[in-house]
């Protein structure tokens, strides 16, 4: 399957953006179908960590374990699930914009399917994605734009 990609320019320097948008604790505030996190290993910040994303897919909510397997402040991060039927690879990128004045956000995700998972990820979750992953940098952009903390 192709990955869903999507950009938005913010006006908030790369090293801010990067320390809020990979701070999991933040997801229910900008991503819709995010309802709630819970740290489940590793340091928090660091390769290795672990959380638990509690979605709601469909009709349903699903947690979604997933690790971040990739650091390069303020560059760029990877998340991948590591069990369940759903497992997300999400892989994010920053780029400076006006000398680093602002930034690029750019979400890549795509999934694997396992079991029930098979048939959920084309008829359900890649759908529900491409409308939400929108919406979902908008609400980004407007958070860090009314002058969030990072």
């Amino acid at each position: 399957m192709s990955r869903i990609s999507a950009s938005v320019d913010i006006s908030r320097r790369p090293e801010e953006v990067f320390a809020y948008v990979t701070d999991p604790s933040h997801l229910p505030e900008w991503q819709e179908s995010a309802v709630a996190v819970r740290r489940t290993g590793g340091t928090p910040g660091t390769s290795g960590q672990r959380v638990t994303v509690t979605r709601h897919v469909g009709r349903r909510d699903i947690d979604m374990n997933v690790e971040l397997t990739a650091l390069d402040p303020p560059r760029s991060w990877q998340v991948h699930g590591v069990d369940g039927p759903v497992r997300p690879d999400l892989r994010g990128t920053i780029e400076p914009l006006d000398g680093g004045a602002r930034s690029r956000v750019t979400l890549s995700v795509d999934f694997e399917g396992h079991g029930v998972g098979k048939a959920l990820v084309p008829l359900v979750v890649r759908p529900q994605v491409r409308r939400e992953m929108p919406r979902d940098e908008q609400t980004l952009k407007d958070i860090l734009e009314r002058g969030a903390p990072a």
